[in-house]
């Protein structure tokens, strides 16, 4: 899977994921950038993941929590937050908090962005696959 895999995925909105139960969540790499893949039961597949430009990193931080408590138990929290940081190495820093909890546990998710000022520091929470509706009216089996 490429970077260019999620160009055109629907922007999702992090709310999404309430109520859900995962089946995997893994921290992996696309084209040398961070990602994030949510895998539901319900056959929606959701990343978070930054499209890399040209003058800027974007990175995960850190991981408070284990990903694995948020596999198998619905999914009751899933919001976060953004703040501007003093730059280390660049003229800009956004750090952006990812905060999950199921019955197991929580999981905070910290993403550091830095630049020149002109470029994206932000993370994108995109769907990449949706989730499988059975029409009622229709035999089992067929989606739509």
């Amino acid at each position: 899977m490429t970077a260019n895999d999620y160009y055109g995925s629907r922007t999702a909105e992090l709310s999404e994921l309430v109520g859900k139960i995962l089946f995997s969540v893994e921290r992996c790499e696309i084209d040398n950038q961070d990602c994030i893949i949510f895998k539901a039961e319900d056959g929606s597949e959701y990343a978070l993941t930054h499209y890399q430009d040209c003058c800027e990193s974007v990175y995960i931080e850190s991981i408070a929590g284990e990903l694995s408590d948020l596999v198998g138990s619905l999914i009751v929290r899933a919001e976060s937050s953004c703040s501007e940081g003093i730059p280390v190495t660049n003229d800009s820093s956004t750090w952006t908090f990812y905060k999950f909890a199921t019955i197991k546990g929580y999981v905070d998710i910290r993403w550091c962005g830095e630049s020149n000022g002109y470029y994206s520091e932000a993370v994108e929470f995109v769907c990449i696959k949706e989730a499988i509706v059975l029409n009622k009216n229709e035999n089992k089996g067929n989606c739509v």
